[in-house]
């Protein structure tokens, strides 16, 4: 969508001042930029050679650059193909997606096969902008630090996946990431960050319990809970705050309402971090038995296992694939970890 591509390649582009259709674009440019400015990650769906994309994006008069884009997608294959594989490499679902093209055919095709995807029509260049805009996609009521560099850190999970493919052993991979996880309870600076992770519709998200800052304030000044959140550095990037666990305490029984993470920092064991904090955390409290609690949506199977996975026997089941989870804390095995784990994020 950065311009009209001529015959003639990337000396046919029209964009700019000179010629109304190239303002046309050219605003539409800067309204995509200042998108990515507030968190919206922005990718490439061509159809068309790789050379020709870049050589596109690189254009002197053009605003938008190849550093803009979190994944490039420049080939011949169907562009609904195309976004599968990007969603897969930045583990994001497809319902993430906004597909903004000007042929009414790549429209109905992507309609067609991802029915999940938001398709808007555009028809005339001179209507992109106000046809996203009114669309409500990309509203947003609270930035955090993390909305504001999450182009940034999509190019560094990249160079991370990079990196993985140079080791034979995953775990030597996850040593070479440098990582260090920073858990501590909830802290004030960060209360609007853990209520913006609670109301997104994250993949790793055992309950989706969605809290209010009140909410969390609340739960945090409360003896009956025990609230932790965690953010994860590597050698690449500072990934920002990326996981939250909240846990009611009953008697002795610590009940786990809500474990969400960011699947920016999914396969890192980030999560096996939590856990052993949060089986100490419970120890303190002299907790004796911890209850985990799995809610399943149409997007959070990834994490049906998870407290099968975590040492948990399964205790109940519903009709709806409600399910309850027991571990005793006696019984617990400190998890391995690949990572050094820090307290205190400021």
């Amino acid at each position: 969508m950065g311009g009209v591509v001529g015959d003639d390649g990337v000396e046919g582009i029209k964009i700019g001042p000179e010629i109304s259709k190239g303002q046309v674009y050219t605003e539409f440019q800067e309204y995509c930029k200042n998108l990515k400015d507030i968190g919206v990650i922005l990718v490439v769906d061509s159809k068309n050679e790789m050379d020709n994309a870049m050589a596109g994006l690189n254009h002197p008069d053009g605003v938008l650059r190849p550093n803009d884009f979190v994944a490039i997608k420049a080939n011949w294959h169907s562009k609904d193909q195309n976004l599968m594989e990007i969603a897969d490499e930045l583990t994001l679902g497809v319902d993430s997606f906004v597909f903004v093209d000007d042929n009414p055919v790549e429209r109905a095709i992507v309609s067609a096969q991802l029915p999940r995807v938001a398709v808007p029509a555009m028809e005339k260049a001179q209507d992109y902008i106000k046809v996203l805009d009114h669309s409500g996609y990309f509203e947003v009521t609270a930035l955090s630090a993390e909305d504001l560099k999450k182009t940034d850190m999509y190019h560094a999970k990249a160079e991370a996946n990079k990196a993985a493919a140079t080791f034979a052993a995953y775990e030597d991979y996850l040593d070479s990431l440098q990582m260090m996880a920073i858990i501590d309870d909830f802290k004030p600076i960060y209360i609007q960050r853990i209520a913006q992770l609670t109301n997104k519709s994250n993949q790793f998200n055992l309950t989706t319990l969605r809290c209010s800052e009140d909410d969390i304030k609340a739960m945090q000044a409360s003896a009956e809970y025990i609230c932790l959140c965690g953010r994860l550095v590597d050698k690449f990037a500072d990934n920002g705050l990326v996981t939250i666990v909240i846990g009611q305490i009953h008697d002795k029984e610590l009940h786990l309402i809500l474990w969400l993470m960011s699947c920016r920092v999914l396969k890192r064991g980030l999560e096996d971090a939590m856990m052993n904090t949060v089986i100490g955390e419970a120890k303190k409290r002299g907790v004796i038995t911890v209850i985990g609690h799995y809610y399943p949506t149409a997007k959070n199977a990834m994490v049906r296992n998870f407290y099968e996975s975590m040492g948990f026997v399964k205790v109940a089941e519903d009709n709806k694939g409600n399910t309850d989870w027991r571990l005793d804390v006696s019984d617990y095995s400190m998890r391995t970890l690949h990572m050094a784990v820090g307290a205190r994020l400021l």
